[in-house]
């Protein structure tokens, strides 16, 4: 049987995409914000051919939330299983660098508080933390989180990792926090006593380190995911630059991946949903910023052989296609952030909801990258403990 999650903060559904990908089963999604909640629903019933109502989503606000609550809508038996997880990507704007910069004090960032209370309310067996790389980077935000990870250090042993949606061949620059944590009641059956003292161990060596960038690394030991031939893919590759806009041939250099280029998915979309769907408001711009131009805040444009800056729309400010005078499309988004094709949003959902809640997901293939590695741990939890 399929270990069953409960997913926060579920957006159009991009997280809980992967898990499933990876063979969990999704049971149970909380989401606030109405128009993504039908967007999710829209997407999911189009993807299996099925009802909107088959797709259930809490809306009361994680502050509402009681585990006993959670528990009667989750679980059909009114009972824990006796393995779940809680997966969840806390709204980010007060973390990062271009965001507001409030930290635990803005509406944003005390949701991530709440998170953790919850994962202490209903102890799954295991957790997915994820949020923008700003939460580490800034000495505020980073004591926020160290202050949360303790919250729950008593019940977990836990890893963290600055992982770039790169990496594991999505073609787009993305760096994000994750951690995951897995129950020490569960892991006190399943591993011997002295590798459990070992976690315990590097799990306080790692929340000592928290406080110092970087230096928390070499103390890992959950086997986060990798593809060889896309590892440091940024710096490994020489990128190509920039071209004039209209060029209609550039060259791909032979020596990058075409995976982790955005030109290679910017075609054959004629077919599908929400490829007609794009901001169209006029400006000479469109015409005058380079092919890979990404040096500006605004009206950044992509180039065919090159990746995606972070995917972060909002304010009608989505990236340029690189080829059309143009921003790019709902479904272009889409595809930047590996969502399958079968996979659409409702035509009645406003473009800024639509970019927002595509934007604020975590690319579907890195989702399933770390599921997968959470799957075989539970199939082989010793597998990981040698890093």
């Amino acid at each position: 049987m399929a270990i069953q999650v409960l997913s926060f903060f579920t957006g159009a559904g991009l997280l809980d995409l992967g898990m499933h990908q990876a063979g969990f089963d999704v049971v149970w999604r909380n989401e606030y914000h109405i128009p993504f909640v039908k967007g999710f629903k829209h997407g999911f019933a189009k993807m299996h051919d099925a009802c909107i109502d088959d797709f259930p989503v809490c809306t009361s606000s994680i502050e509402d939330l009681t585990p006993y609550s959670i528990r009667q809508e989750a679980f059909s038996s009114k009972i824990w299983p006796d393995l779940f997880g809680v997966i969840g990507g806390p709204p980010c704007p007060d973390f990062s660098v271009a965001g507001t910069n409030k930290g635990s004090f803005g509406d944003n960032g005390k949701l991530t508080g709440l998170y953790f209370d919850q994962i202490v309310g209903l102890q799954p067996t295991f957790f997915i933390f994820e949020n923008v790389k700003g939460i580490l980077s800034n000495l505020k935000h980073r004591e926020y989180l160290t202050e949360q990870i303790h919250k729950v250090s008593k019940d977990y042993v836990f890893d963290i990792k600055i992982m770039n949606s790169l990496d594991v061949g999505v073609a787009q620059d993305r760096e994000r926090v994750i951690v995951v944590a897995f129950h020490k009641s569960y892991l006190h059956d399943v591993i011997n006593a002295d590798d459990l003292k070992e976690l315990e161990s590097r799990n306080r060596l790692l929340l000592s380190k928290l406080l110092h960038p970087n230096s928390y690394k070499k103390h890992n030991w959950f086997t986060w995911p990798t593809i060889n031939k896309f590892e440091n893919a940024k710096s490994n590759f020489e990128w190509p630059t920039t071209n004039p806009f209209g060029a209609e041939e550039i060259t791909r250099p032979k020596n990058l991946p075409l995976e982790l280029c955005v030109g290679n998915y910017l075609e054959n979309l004629e077919h599908l949903d929400n490829q007609n769907e794009f901001f169209t408001p006029k400006s000479d711009k469109f015409f005058l910023v380079e092919e890979g131009d990404v040096s500006r805040k605004s009206f950044k444009r992509l180039h065919r052989w090159r990746y995606s800056p972070t995917a972060a729309y909002g304010n009608n400010e989505v990236h340029l296609h690189p080829m059309l005078p143009r921003r790019i499309s709902v479904r272009e988004a889409m595809r930047i952030q590996t969502i399958p094709d079968n996979f659409s949003l409702p035509r009645e959902m406003t473009l800024s909801n639509k970019f927002k809640t595509i934007g604020n997901g975590v690319p579907v293939k890195l989702a399933n990258h770390i599921a997968q590695e959470i799957y075989r741990f539970f199939d082989c939890p010793t597998y990981a403990l040698g890093n």
